[in-house]
């Protein structure tokens, strides 16, 4: 598998330094599973975070913080696994990153012809959504731009955008500065995880019609 499109450096050490957002944590995640190159990069600036800190004065800690780290540490936590092995099969979504497997998952849902949602329930809180998207072959997405940040990470199938091939294990990242219109290659479904702020706005006459009736 040949991965073409990669995160920015800047959004992989933010990965590495564990400043990302939970949502966009586990789109970063699922590539990092495929890329053995954003891999090693992201251990390089592990390794450079730590010498970093390794350099750094020692400051005292506030009153209480042993006792705060033992009460987290004794916190119920809620089971968010899935509830049974059969909700997302390896033969359903061979592509799914096997930490993601331990996540619940909603029902595939109708977006638009030949376009399916099935959300994920992420299991810390996140302002960033997270769902699979499954697109039909030869589909054709509508123009459209976000209010926030998209991230797309391709787990089967692929699609064209922007003059570029996206295949298994590549990303795309989106914002208000691109104008976004992918097409699903032909031969079989497209499916992809998706992170994303904000919302979709989609451009063209046709788009703002329905507009009112797609909610990503």
């Amino acid at each position: 598998m040949s991965i073409e499109h990669h995160p920015p450096d800047a959004m992989l050490a933010a990965f590495a330094a564990g400043t990302l957002d939970h949502g966009e944590h586990v789109a970063l995640a699922t590539h990092l599973v495929s890329c053995a190159r954003c891999r090693a990069f992201a251990r390089d600036m592990e390794q450079v975070g730590g010498v970093l800190m390794t350099e750094l004065s020692p400051a005292a800690m506030p009153s209480g913080s042993f006792a705060k780290v033992q009460a987290r540490l004794t916190e119920a936590s809620p089971d968010r696994r899935v509830a049974s092995p059969e909700t997302v099969t390896s033969t359903e979504l061979a592509g799914l990153p096997g930490f993601l497997r331990r996540y619940r998952f909603g029902n595939w849902t109708w977006v638009a012809p030949s376009v399916h949602l099935r959300r994920i329930m992420l299991p810390h809180a996140s302002d960033t959504r997270v769902f699979l998207l499954r697109s039909g072959p030869g589909t054709r997405m509508l123009e459209h731009t976000h209010t926030g940040v998209e991230m797309t990470c391709v787990l089967s199938g692929a699609f064209r955008q922007g003059g570029g091939y996206f295949g298994p294990g590549d990303f795309d990242l989106g914002d208000q500065t691109n104008d976004h219109r992918p097409v699903v290659e032909p031969g079989k479904d497209c499916i992809c995880l998706v992170a994303m702020r904000g919302t979709l706005r989609l451009k063209g006459v046709i788009g703002r019609l329905v507009q009112p009736f797609i909610h990503l």
